[in-house]
């Protein structure tokens, strides 16, 4: 990566990063120390399936991040250091959900899946626009679940979501590390194959955000989200962020777009079902085919939809 236009920038976000703001928010206080044997059935599995898939995301983020400064730290020491202290976050993060799962009868062998993940190598301009999609999305996740439990505390049933406010600066900020470095790569922005990049990655992102918040709806029911209304704020305000880093987004205003989410959606659900049934293996195959062509045909009409130039708005969301 060529960063010579971009190293005050990343230079100020180092130092930003060095400081770690966060260092004394993540400690556990006196409200974890109680039986939580009160939560119980759907919503108790519900809620150790939410910590378990955020554990592993968090923990994912930490090894990619120790990669990546392992292997520049030859070649670029700055962007060595701020990939070490990204990952010092999300070992953090990693490290507090795994704790909070113990409070619950169960914990993750982090070590164990250091030494046995697999991993998948993939050119780093994709890493760079998957990773800050992950970050903002993650951000936008993080607060508005944060401003919800302010609004209505009578649903917050666990002080992990106290932390929340703390845990999105930290995404928000890994994220405008890679708004940088994207932007200090004129190819990932000013090219065409840029743009069609920029939507593949965006719906890629938004679809699976939607697939997944539909198959845990029982997570959100029991913070009173309606996980319909969730997912599609957050993929907006994603969106919207979006605009700041690549050249250009979807339209998430148009009238089919939310529509053929929720129908990639309901096909997911049919197909779970479909899996969880007592029929051989190959029939199970052979029923999914149909619904899977449907996701995929939905999820082309999506990218086809004229999407939003990003760069001739450049004047009023940077």
């Amino acid at each position: 990566l060529d960063l010579s236009d971009q190293d005050t920038e990343l230079q100020a976000m180092l130092a930003e990063m060095r400081a770690d703001y966060n260092r004394h928010h993540f400690v556990r206080n006196e409200s974890f120390e109680q039986s939580w044997d009160h939560i119980t059935g759907e919503a108790r599995q519900a809620f150790i399936d939410y910590l378990e898939r955020s554990c592993v995301s968090e923990f994912s983020g930490f090894l990619l991040f120790k990669e990546l400064s392992r292997k520049l730290k030859d070649r670029s020491p700055l962007l060595a250091e701020m990939f070490s202290l990204m990952a010092r976050d999300e070992a953090r993060h990693a490290g507090f959900l795994n704790k909070s799962m113990g409070d619950f009868g169960c914990t993750m062998d982090l070590g164990h899946l250091t030494k046995n993940r697999t991993y998948t190598f993939f050119p780093i301009e994709w890493v760079i626009y998957t990773v800050y999609l992950s970050e903002k999305i993650g951000y936008w996740r993080y607060i508005i679940i944060y401003r919800h439990l302010e609004k209505h505390p009578e649903h917050q049933f666990y002080p992990l979501f106290q932390f929340f406010e703390s845990w999105c600066q930290d995404e928000n900020r890994h994220g405008d590390i890679f708004k940088a470095l994207l932007r200090s790569q004129p190819q990932l922005w000013r090219t065409w194959k840029s743009r069609l990049w920029s939507r593949f990655f965006l719906l890629s992102v938004f679809a699976t955000h939607t697939l997944t918040v539909h198959e845990r709806t029982g997570f959100y029911d029991s913070l009173g989200i309606d996980p319909t209304e969730f997912d599609a704020e957050v993929i907006r305000k994603t969106n919207e962020t979006a605009a700041r880093a690549f050249p250009s987004v979807l339209n998430t205003d148009h009238p089919e777009f939310f529509p053929r989410l929720h129908r990639c959606s309901d096909l997911n659900l049919q197909m779970s079902a479909i899996q969880r049934s007592a029929q051989p293996q190959w029939l199970k195959n052979l029923r999914k085919l149909p619904h899977q062509l449907a996701i995929v045909g939905h999820l082309l009409r999506l990218y086809l939809l004229k999407p939003i130039d990003a760069e001739a708005l450049q004047g009023t969301v940077r």
